[in-house]
C-alpha cells in the first residue's frame, strides 16, 4: 500500500503538536488541509490514526503503531537531508599527499586555483605515509591500480628517468649507459622493500642490470629532499616527471638515462563521499593541469 510521503509528515506533524492548528502551523499549512490531507490518509489506511477532542489530538492504537515506525525514520531523514545540504554548501578542502608531491607539484601551481577560487578554503597536510581519506577531504596518493577503491581516477601515470646537473657530468664525465650509469653515485629515496613506485633496483631491472645500493651512499626520506641533492650536485636521481619538469625546461636538471612509463601507477586522486561544489571545482582544476 503506498501513500503519500506528505501526508506522513502531517502525521508526525499532529503528533507532536497535538492539535490540528498548532500542526498546520507549524507546516505552514491551514487547519482544514491539514484536517482534509489526514482524512486522507485514515482512508487510505481503513482506520482512524488519532481521537480528535476538546483536548487535541491523541494516538489511537493503530497510530501508536505508525508512529513508532514514522518518527525514527522521519528523524534519519532529516538529519541525511541535514548532512547533505551541509555538504553542498561546504566551501572547505582538505588535500592530503605527500612531501614531493606538494612541494614538487601543488604548491607551485596552488596560487591559480585559489585565485579561481578565492571563495574555497584550501589546507594541506603532508606526510609520507597518508590515512585514508574521510568524506570532506581529497586524498592524492602514489599507488598502483587497484590499490584503491573503485571512486579513485588517475591523475598522472608515473614516468620517470635518471637525471643530474651539468656541472655533474661535467665534473665526472658523461654517461655512456645504463651500466655507465650503475657505476656513479646514486640518491636514493628511502622505500620499503616491496615499494609501489620505482627504486634504483627496479629501474635498473628495466635495463637488465643488477645495482644494489653501496655504502656511502646518499639516502633521504622525502623527495624533495632527494630532487635538493640533485641539484646541488651532489649525485644522480631519479626524476618523475612531471615533479621535476621545472628543473628539465630550464636546464638546471638533464636525463642521463631512458624514460620509462608505468600507466598503471602513479598519483591517483582519493575523495569518498558526496561530491561538493569546492571538490568538483579542484577536480576540474587538477585535470586541466594535469594534462
Amino acid at each position: 500500500m503506498q501513500v503519500d510521503p506528505g501526508a506522513l509528515r502531517v502525521v508526525e506533524a499532529v503528533a507532536r503538536h497535538g492539535t490540528l492548528t498548532r500542526a498546520g502551523a507549524a507546516m505552514g499549512m491551514s487547519q482544514p488541509a491539514i484536517s482534509y490531507q489526514l482524512r486522507r490518509i485514515e482512508e487510505r489506511l481503513g482506520t482512524a490514526l488519532f481521537e480528535r477532542g476538546s483536548g487535541g489530538c491523541r494516538p489511537t492504537a493503530a497510530g501508536e503503531v505508525l508512529l513508532r515506525a514514522l518518527l525514527p525514520a522521519l528523524a534519519q531523514i532529516d538529519a541525511a537531508l541535514a548532512e547533505v545540504a551541509a555538504l553542498s554548501r561546504a566551501t572547505g578542502l582538505r588535500i592530503l599527499t605527500d612531501f614531493g608531491f606538494a612541494g614538487l607539484w601543488l604548491m607551485p601551481r596552488l596560487a591559480g586555483f585559489r585565485n579561481a577560487h578565492p571563495e574555497i578554503d584550501v589546507q594541506i597536510t603532508a606526510a609520507q605515509e597518508m590515512a585514508m581519506a574521510r568524506p570532506g577531504e581529497v586524498a592524492i596518493r602514489f599507488a598502483r591500480a587497484g590499490d584503491l577503491g573503485a571512486e579513485a581516477w588517475l591523475l598522472m601515470p608515473e614516468r620517470v628517468m635518471p637525471v643530474c646537473t651539468p656541472a655533474y657530468l661535467a665534473a665526472h664525465g658523461p654517461i655512456a649507459d645504463p651500466a655507465d650509469l650503475a657505476r656513479r653515485t646514486l640518491l636514493h629515496l628511502d622505500a620499503p622493500p616491496e615499494a609501489r613506485w620505482f627504486t634504483w633496483a627496479s629501474w635498473f631491472a628495466t635495463q637488465g642490470v643488477v645495482r644494489p645500493r653501496r655504502s656511502g651512499e646518499l639516502g633521504l626520506n622525502t623527495y624533495d629532499f632527494v630532487v635538493q641533492a640533485a641539484l646541488a650536485g651532489q649525485g644522480v636521481a631519479l626524476g618523475w616527471m612531471p615533479l621535476i619538469a621545472p628543473h628539465l625546461a630550464s636546464g638546471a636538471l638533464v636525463p642521463v638515462g631512458p624514460e620509462i612509463i608505468r600507466p598503471d601507477t602513479g598519483y591517483w586522486i582519493e575523495a569518498p563521499g558526496a561530491v561538493t561544489p569546492a571538490l568538483q571545482a579542484l577536480s576540474d582544476w587538477l585535470r586541466r593541469e594535469a594534462s
